[in-house]
C-alpha cells in the first residue's frame, strides 16, 4: 500500500525532467514537499517519534523504488535517519546519512562522497563510533566534480559538532550501503526494462533486433544479474528489524555492486549509438549505479568484511555460512 501511493507521487513529481532539473541547480522544493508532507518520511520513526515504527521488510520496496526513479533527493537516506535516532526527533528539511566522517587534529570533522550532499539541509553521521546531527548549512561543501552528480565532500568546523544522540554510529555504515543496495536493485531493473524494450521496438534487417540470438543471449545475462541483485539487497531487509545486520547489509551491497558494471554496459551496447546521449534517459540510471556502487565502499570492501568474518568462524563450508550468518 505505502509502495504504491509514494510510486504515485514519483511518477508525478519526479519526471526525467525534474531530475535534469534538480541536477543541473534547481530547487529539489516541489518532489521533497510531495514526499514530505504526505508522512512517508516518518515511516521508520518510532511511535513514540510521531512515527510508524515500520520494519525493514516492509520498506524494502520503497528504497528499491526510489532507486527505480532515480529520486535525486535523500529520501531513503532520511527515512532511515529515523530509525537510527529512535525517540530523538529528527530535524526538518533534507536530511541524509554519512558512514565514514574523519575528526582532524583541529577537531573538525569531514566526509567525502556525501550521497545528496550538495543539497542537503543535515547528515547523520558516523563519528568516532558515535550519532552526530550535523547541520550542512555550516559546513564547507566540495562538488564530487561528476556531471550531474549530487554528491559532495562536507567539511564541519570543530565548533559545528555538536553533543552525539547514541553511541551507535558504526550503524550508519551499515544502513547506508543496505540503502545503496536496494537502490541499485531498483535501477537495474529500470535499466533492464528499457533495453528489453527498446530490443523488442528496435527493427534492423526486417525485425527486432531481440529476435537475433546475440542479442538474446546479453538480454538473459542481464536478466540473472537483475534478478541476482533484487534477491541479494532484499538480505538485508529482514523482518522484524529496524536497522541491517552488518553482514547480511555487506553480502547485499557486495552482490548489487558487482552487478553494476556488466547490466550497464549491456544496457548501453545494445540501446547503440542512442545510449550514450545526454537526451536518452538512459544515462540517468548508469551514472548513478556507478556512483552508487563506489558509495560506503565498492564491492572489494564489503567482501573483505564477508570472507574474514567467513574464514575466523566455525562453519565448516561457505554453504554453512551464509545460511547460519547471513540468511538466518
Amino acid at each position: 500500500m505505502f509502495t504504491e501511493a509514494i510510486e504515485a507521487i514519483l511518477v508525478d513529481q519526479c519526471t526525467p525532467a525534474a531530475i535534469r532539473a534538480i541536477e543541473n541547480g534547481g530547487p529539489p522544493t516541489a518532489l521533497w514537499n510531495a514526499l514530505a508532507e504526505s508522512g512517508f518520511l516518518e515511516l521508520m520513526g518510532s511511535e513514540q517519534a510521531g512515527g510508524a515504527g515500520l520494519d525493514l521488510e516492509a520498506v524494502f520496496p520503497i528504497f528499491v523504488a526510489f532507486g527505480r526513479h532515480a529520486v535525486p533527493v535523500p529520501a531513503a537516506q532520511s527515512i532511515a535517519a529515523r530509525a537510527l535516532l529512535g525517540d530523538v526527533a529528527a530535524p526538518h528539511g533534507m536530511l541524509t546519512l554519512v558512514g565514514h566522517a574523519r575528526r582532524a587534529a583541529d577537531g573538525s570533522v569531514s566526509a567525502g562522497n556525501v550521497p545528496s550532499g550538495a543539497i542537503a539541509d543535515h547528515a547523520l553521521a558516523n563519528v568516532d563510533g558515535q550519532l552526530v546531527l550535523l547541520d550542512c548549512a555550516r559546513a564547507e561543501r566540495t562538488h564530487d566534480g561528476i556531471c550531474g552528480s549530487l554528491a559532495a565532500s562536507l567539511r564541519w568546523p570543530a565548533d559545528a559538532i555538536g553533543t552525539p544522540v547514541g553511541d551507535h554510529g558504526a550503524q550508519v555504515a551499515v544502513f547506508s550501503a543496505a540503502l545503496h543496495a536496494a537502490a541499485m536493485a531498483g535501477a537495474m531493473e529500470r535499466m533492464f526494462s528499457m533495453t528489453l524494450a527498446y530490443c523488442n521496438d528496435r527493427a534492423q534487417f526486417g525485425k527486432a533486433i531481440g529476435r537475433f540470438q546475440a542479442v538474446q543471449h546479453q538480454l538473459s545475462v542481464m536478466a540473472e544479474h537483475v534478478a541476482c541483485a533484487g534477491v541479494a539487497a532484499e538480505l538485508a531487509f529482514q523482518p522484524g528489524e529496524h536497522v541491517p545486520a552488518l553482514l547480511a547489509a555487506a553480502t547485499a551491497k557486495a552482490r548489487t555492486s558487482a552487478s553494476v558494471p556488466l547490466v550497464a554496459a549491456t544496457a548501453h551496447a545494445l540501446h547503440g549509438a542512442i545510449g550514450v546521449t545526454e537526451e536518452f534517459d538512459l544515462q540517468l540510471y548508469s551514472r548513478r549505479l556507478h556512483a552508487w556502487r563506489m558509495a560506503d565502499g565498492s564491492e572489494t570492501y564489503w567482501n573483505r568484511i564477508v570472507g574474514e568474518t567467513l574464514l575466523g568462524g566455525t562453519a565448516s563450508s561457505v554453504l554453512q555460512f551464509v545460511m547460519q550468518e547471513i540468511v538466518a
